[in-house]
């Protein structure tokens, strides 16, 4: 691979992001500062990109050689149509974070790296999650490759609780998978049975949200508000990177939570699996752990 020089070149390789709304994205500042870091001739862009505009924009990462792309809100269900290929996990998750254009020839395949992402956060902070009991809210494409992913990585039990929407169905249809394709226990609940989720969190030792309830517009929200709720032994792990503590991590650390993690290793880690799938190399996180935080 061409080393980067100062500016882009007629050989830089272009790697983007679709999604909306997208601005607010780290994602842009850990792939460029990881080619920077490695010499990779390589720049990565993000783009505004809703339903609407994504079988055009999937046709322009063919017609452009564009050579992969990181896939977020709303489109990681709706762009499988478009695709060449699935990866086996994101076949299984029914979502695609990162497309990779293999070869640059076209050839466009979905894989996912969000549930990957989110065990190895968790690992780094020292948690096992194999034969562990896991609580989790939501039913949407991180939700989901989360719910896949643990119980593929030996996951003994997951209770998923989601609200009556849209989602829903797709709870259930995670949770036969699971039940199918693993050796897990996975169960699916309506939120609304608050007693249910109360005594679910109290028999697990890990408790993940996986909705977007505490980043804005539902910043000042939270999904769990009674305080006997949250013990010591208890790990929090909310996906929600912007806030950095979002109100459920403040509550959980106020009343007594050793272990509340927010989203931004998940954010890095998924980052770094799609990186790996893009150029071949492994992203230098330390560096970018550097970056991000340093900002």
């Amino acid at each position: 691979m061409t080393k980067i020089t100062e500016r882009l070149t007629g050989h830089t390789l272009l790697i983007s992001l679709i999604a909306t709304p997208i601005r607010h994205s780290m994602s842009p500042t850990m792939h460029n500062e990881s080619f920077k870091k490695l010499g990779l001739d390589y720049a990565y862009l993000a783009f505004e990109v809703g339903n609407k505009e994504l079988k055009d924009a999937v046709q322009g990462i063919r017609a452009l050689g564009i050579r992969g792309s990181n896939v977020s809100m709303p489109n990681k269900q709706a762009i499988i149509p478009y695709l060449d290929e699935l990866s086996p996990v994101a076949k299984l998750v029914g979502a695609v974070n990162t497309v990779v254009n293999k070869d640059g020839k076209g050839h466009l395949v979905g894989h996912v790296t969000d549930g990957t992402g989110a065990v190895r956060a968790l690992a780094e902070e020292g948690v096992d999650i194999k034969d562990q009991i896991i609580t989790l809210t939501g039913c949407g494409g991180a939700g989901t490759a989360i719910a896949i992913q643990t119980a593929l990585d030996g996951a003994k039990e997951l209770r998923i609780f989601n609200i009556k929407d849209a989602t829903f169905a797709n709870g259930e249809e995670t949770v036969k998978k699971i039940n199918e394709h693993t050796k897990c226990k996975a169960t699916l609940t309506d939120l609304a049975d608050q007693a249910a989720f109360k005594q679910s969190i109290a028999e697990s030792s890990i408790y993940i949200d996986a909705t977007g309830v505490g980043m804005k517009p539902l910043e000042n929200e939270k999904l769990i508000d009674d305080p006997a709720v949250i013990r010591p032994d208890l790990v929090v792990f909310d996906v929600v990177y912007s806030p950095r503590e979002t109100k459920l991590l403040k509550f959980a650390k106020e009343h007594g939570a050793k272990k509340a993690i927010n989203g931004l290793g998940m954010m890095i880690y998924q980052g770094a699996e799609a990186f790996k799938l893009f150029t071949g190399e492994d992203m230098p996180v330390d560096h970018v752990k550097s970056v991000l935080f340093d900002e």
